[in-house]
């Protein structure tokens, strides 16, 4: 009975040997797969991320100044009507071109 009792205590250290490196060897591989599952969520959480706001408006001073040019556009061309330079054709057409 003694080699029955060895062969069967060297079987299970066999057994207990390979099953204890087989679970090492799933816990790394499922580690690794979470790391890379990670990195891959990441990226897509990156790739999607909303873009940045976009920058503040222009400022309002250039259309300030494009609306006093056309103010004073729009006076010398009533001071040229009154003058008679400019008939009552000529002055909405050019009222039109300027505020166009």
């Amino acid at each position: 009975m003694p080699g029955l009792l060895r062969g069967a205590a060297r079987t299970a250290v066999v057994a207990g040997t390979a099953t204890a490196v087989s679970n090492r060897v799933s816990r790394r591989q499922a580690g690794r797969w979470a790391e890379q599952d990670y990195e891959r969520q990441l990226a897509a959480q990156q790739a999607a991320a909303p873009p940045p706001p976009a920058p503040p408006p222009a400022a309002t001073q250039p259309v300030a100044d494009d609306m006093t040019d056309k103010i004073d556009q729009l006076k010398q061309l009533a001071d040229l009507k009154a003058q008679g330079v400019l008939t009552e054709e000529e002055f909405e057409a050019q009222k039109r071109r300027v505020l166009g």
